[in-house]
């Protein structure tokens, strides 16, 4: 009797274990299924916005850069390290002025990536011009007719270039917080994470290698990828969530300056000679510990009441605080500097990791090629995502959905391309080139998912032309440096003896992408010949197995 009971209750221990393996089990399946739903309907319905802002923030990696490949007439040398900023300012501002009355007027002072001056003025009437000027003489440079990789590429990664109610924000930062849901799920979801980081298999079929290439490029850069997305989101936090700031500020301004330590006064309508700019300069400096000065800024020149504000450098250390000192244009004294909050010292400091002004090539390359990581992951996904569903469905409903990944990989790149090129090849004294070549871009951008949809054959099992994009590529890229040395003589040899490190940089990336995306349409071709090949087989043996 007691043999009998104690087996009785070992066999129930064991049915209540199991069962409670079962629960568990079935637990983590429903976690993980709802994980990888919500994963992947995050990749299809923003995996276009992500891979916007990935690729083009990978690109203002390199921004100034890029600038003096696309800005010719800022290929000059290095100013002196102690320039007279009591004549070459006043004289870049004053040549822009070109004698109206002022507002306000900026001057962003050179440094070792930008050999330039950034003169900005705003008219006491309306409106206001940008130029660039010599810092050796303070001269206005030819107008650059371009908006180049700073004005252009750097805006699209975080705005789109939809400023109307900030709707581009508004698109940006719900991606970068769906990108944080999507790196959560992710680990939820590929729980041999370790083992993923090890595991890629090219020669297997398309959906293995993509998952692989997926799985491996989201675990290499995960820890950067968080961050980036969770930077960006504090960088526009004011404009996500403005609740608090309407709640209690009547003047969202007065917040802005509480929170980044900031000064204004009204102008007093009595007009006054300016004192001379290097004193304050040099007063500023002795605060900052001998620190470089980045920026000066003037509002209500000539007036009674004219501040100053002149700004800290930030390339010798990661937060972007400008650590702005404050004085009165007319008297030269000292009227506002104060370090900032904790809170908004915290921000500045994320604010800081995400645009990597500061001064360090290594960690810039790191951040270029984790930017490229996150492209790859993205357009793996949604590449994974697309031809599962045609293996499952048909072409039914996918077609739309290829021609606008096309446009969002392959696409992105040929209207960036293309932009470059048309950069070198109009003439500079075309009316509102700039503008011109800003359409060029969309336009471009536009035909490339017009090609993909197009091109599309019925029955084919590669849905996008991958081929023909990728030859569209290599030839842009192979271009661009032959066009740039016709137009300006910079031939890659003469850019590095001539010490134009930022142009050469710009051409050798330049080939180096067309070599990549020419090796890659050779092996489309093999793979499309094969499959090609192997198709009448496939077909036989369907037949006869009906037979």
């Amino acid at each position: 009797m007691a043999r009998g009971a104690a087996g009785v209750s070992k066999t129930v221990r064991k049915n209540n274990s199991r069962a409670a393996a079962n629960k568990t089990a079935a637990h983590e399946g429903g976690l993980r299924q709802a994980m990888t739903w919500a994963h992947t309907w995050i990749g299809v319905l923003l995996g276009g916005v992500l891979m916007v802002a990935f690729f083009m923030g990978s690109v203002a990696v390199f921004d100034r850069e890029i600038d003096r490949w696309m800005m010719p007439a800022t290929r000059i040398e290095a100013a002196p390290p102690g320039i007279d900023i009591d004549t070459v300012v006043p004289r870049a501002v004053d040549a822009l002025a070109a004698g109206k009355p002022l507002r306000e007027w900026a001057v962003t002072l050179p440094e070792a990536r930008t050999p330039v001056m950034i003169a900005r003025v705003r008219y006491a009437a309306a409106g206001g011009q940008i130029r660039l000027a010599d810092p050796r003489t303070g001269a206005l440079l030819p107008d650059a007719g371009t908006l180049g990789a700073s004005s252009f590429f750097y805006p699209l990664h975080y705005n789109l270039h939809l400023r109307v109610w900030n709707i581009g924000y508004w698109l940006v930062g719900l991606a970068a917080m769906a990108m944080l849901a999507a790196i959560v799920s992710g680990v939820i979801v590929h729980v041999r994470i370790f083992r993923d980081f090890f595991t890629f298999r090219p020669r297997k079929q398309l959906q293995r290698s993509l998952l692989d290439l997926h799985n491996l490029t989201g675990v290499l850069a995960l820890p950067f990828h968080a961050v980036i997305s969770f930077s960006g989101i504090c960088i526009v936090y004011m404009i996500l969530v403005p609740a608090g700031i309407n709640a209690l500020y009547q003047q969202p301004n007065t917040f802005y300056e509480q929170a980044l330590s900031g000064y204004s006064r009204p102008a007093a309508g009595v007009a006054a000679p300016m004192a001379p700019l290097g004193p304050m300069v040099d007063a500023a400096r002795a605060r900052w510990g001998g620190a470089a000065p980045a920026a000066i800024r003037m509002w209500n020149p000539g007036d009674a009441n004219a501040v100053v504000k002149i700004s800290r450098s930030v390339g010798d250390r990661v937060s972007l605080a400008d650590d702005a000192a404050y004085f009165d244009g007319a008297t030269g004294a000292l009227l506002h500097h104060a370090p900032l909050q904790p809170a908004a010292t915290t921000q500045r400091f994320l604010t800081g990791m995400h645009f990597i002004a500061f001064d360090h090539w290594p960690l810039r390359w790191l951040y270029f090629l984790g930017g490229l990581a996150g492209c790859v992951l993205i357009g793996t996904g949604q590449l994974y995502w697309l031809d599962k569903r045609h293996a499952r469905h048909g072409e039914r409903g996918v077609r739309l959905a290829a021609a606008v990944t096309a446009a969002m990989t392959t696409g992105l790149v040929i209207a960036t391309l293309a932009m470059m090129v048309a950069n070198r090849l109009l003439p500079v004294t075309l009316p509102s080139r700039e503008f011109i070549e800003a359409g060029l871009f969309f336009l471009v951008w536009l035909a490339t998912a017009i090609h993909a949809r197009v091109a599309m054959r019925p029955g084919s099992r590669t849905l996008v032309p991958w081929r023909q994009q990728c030859l569209a590529i290599a030839a842009l890229a192979l271009a661009a440096p032959v066009c740039n040395g016709i137009t300006t003589g910079d031939w890659l040899p003469l850019a590095l003896a001539r010490g134009q490190f930022a142009v050469a940089g710009v051409d050798i990336a330049l080939l180096l992408t067309g070599a990549l995306a020419l090796t890659t349409a050779r092996r489309v071709r093999r793979v499309e010949a094969a499959r090609a090949a192997a198709a009448p087989n496939l077909e036989e043996a369907k037949h006869a197995e009906r037979a």
